[in-house]
């Protein structure tokens, strides 16, 4: 059975979305974007930074539904910007240090608000 997740941890859905969603087996976040739980939009702040507040979100996601970075199965990561690429894995690399997740990382053409990364995961979680 599907069951959303959601925490005044991470920044609240802004349209038809949910934060997360699980099926007691694998839960899947939304993108998240650096955009603090307050409102405060990073746009401005270089990718490191940007890479923090998105994996804080996605980390903050995973708490709520009682899981965290060693349940991550899978990350897909948006970047407005592929040469952004070193940076950006330098900073996630520390959320993942030991077994990290399979990854993806991708250039697109334009990423909500103007940011210059989205974050998105999917992750075992066990509801019993």
């Amino acid at each position: 059975m599907k069951r959303v997740i959601e925490t005044d941890e991470a920044p609240a859905a802004v349209g038809a979305y949910s934060q997360a969603t699980t099926n007691g087996s694998l839960l899947y976040t939304a993108g998240q974007i650096p955009l603090t739980p307050d409102g405060e939009l990073l746009d401005d702040e270089d990718i490191a930074t940007q890479t923090t507040q998105s994996l804080d979100n996605v980390m903050a996601i995973l708490a709520e539904a009682g899981a965290d970075a060693s349940d991550v199965l899978k990350t897909t990561v948006f970047l407005a910007d592929i040469d952004d690429f070193e940076e950006m894995n330098e900073t996630y690399a520390t959320y993942f240090d030991e077994e990290p997740p399979a990854r993806s990382a991708v250039e697109v053409g334009n990423l909500p608000k103007g940011v210059g990364v989205e974050i998105e995961a999917v992750a075992v979680v066990d509801e019993e």
